[in-house]
């Protein structure tokens, strides 16, 4: 008998669990409030882009010529700092070195053309002169002799060969007068002028070796190439420093007193945007930090999205415009690299809007 009840009140026990599970399953679910209440646009018609935060130069990327070990560091995050100021040192001991080497032979180059110019020195003329004096005695003895022997009336008194060696002797010194004598005038004419030429030639190249060397021992100091903040220092002293592009920039830097805004805007509405048109950034998670922005300049080119804003529902094969624009930080907290919303103020979907590359032109 009990077996008899129960099963039938189980039966129905369970089909009314059944119904109460099914209805409870199939109740709306309550829809969370945002962590943030997104911004509202100011425009009656616009489109929305999401912003990133950019110096005004664009963030630069500052590397190096030469790869070395870094010696000394100069740059700080946060600092400011102007065209030119060193931000860090490469190892440039060889370099110096070289440098000595090249400073060396231009001295010497230098010294062996001067030389040439000077020539010749003043007290290597008297000798010379002496030299031609001393020739021309010579020669004059020599034909005081000869004359002696062709006086002699008797043949058989002299010796042939002695009237021979005295003519030889008159035509010897005679060649030492014009030897000396061609000494004397070359002695005074200086130094041959291609000798001068082959020489101010060594200096130009002694020159030039060296300025390449100070170039090269320059480019191991590296500085920065535009006014600006340091927005990234990745390098210490005794680290090695790569050429080429890097994943991690040795130091970001850039210009923050202005900043700018790209702003992508997706590929089908970009042709609503027009050349000029205002917009508004708002902080992302915080709508009440505000600013206005100023048109600045469209980039003409679509380009694959890259900026993500991790919403679980973007697309990330959007092809995107770039717009830029600019604002004054003044005392806002934000930073270079952070996402903003903006909302550029647009003509209603299905109007005809300005080409922004034609107006650019």
């Amino acid at each position: 008998m009990f077996r008899k009840i129960f099963l039938p009140v189980l039966a129905v026990v369970g089909v009314v669990f059944a119904i109460y599970t099914v209805k409870a399953g199939n109740k709306p679910v309550p829809v969370s409030k945002p962590v943030a209440e997104p911004a509202l646009a100011p425009f009656g018609s616009y489109v929305a882009g999401s912003g990133l935060i950019e110096s005004s130069t664009e963030n630069i990327a500052v590397g190096t010529h030469v790869a070395g070990v870094v010696t000394r560091v100069r740059a700080k995050v946060g600092d400011t700092v102007k065209a030119g100021d060193e931000l860090f040192q490469i190892d440039d001991r060889d370099l110096k070195a070289e440098l000595a080497v090249r400073e060396a032979a231009l001295l010497s180059a230098k010294a062996e053309l001067e030389k040439l110019e000077n020539m010749p020195r003043p007290e290597e003329i008297p000798l010379a002169e002496a030299r031609v004096g001393e020739a021309r005695a010579t020669l004059e003895n020599a034909k005081i002799v000869l004359a002696r022997w062709q006086r002699v009336e008797d043949p058989r008194a002299v010796n042939p060969d002695e009237i021979r060696q005295a003519k030889l002797a008159v035509d010897v010194a005679a060649a030492k007068v014009k030897q000396f004598e061609a000494d004397l005038a070359l002695l005074k004419a200086g130094a041959w002028g291609p000798d001068k030429d082959i020489a101010r030639a060594k200096v130009a190249s002694a020159e030039a070796q060296v300025a390449s060397a100070k170039t090269n021992l320059e480019r191991l100091t590296v500085r920065a190439p535009v006014d600006g903040r340091l927005l990234q220092v990745k390098i210490r002293p005794g680290e090695f420093a790569a050429v080429g592009v890097l994943a991690d920039p040795l130091v970001l830097l850039g210009r923050t007193d202005v900043m700018h805004i790209r702003v992508d805007v997706d590929e089908n509405e970009a042709s609503r945007v027009r050349q000029g048109a205002r917009a508004v950034a708002y902080v992302r998670g915080n709508s009440s930090i505000t600013t206005p922005l100023e048109f600045v300049r469209v980039e003409p080119f679509i380009i694959p999205k890259r900026s993500l804003t991790g919403d679980t529902t973007e697309r990330v094969d959007t092809r995107v415009l770039q717009v830029i624009y600019a604002f004054a930080p003044k005392d806002l907290p934000v930073y270079v690299g952070q996402q903003m919303d903006v909302y550029i103020d647009a003509p209603p979907t299905g109007a005809t809007a300005t080409s922004p590359v034609a107006t650019a032109h």
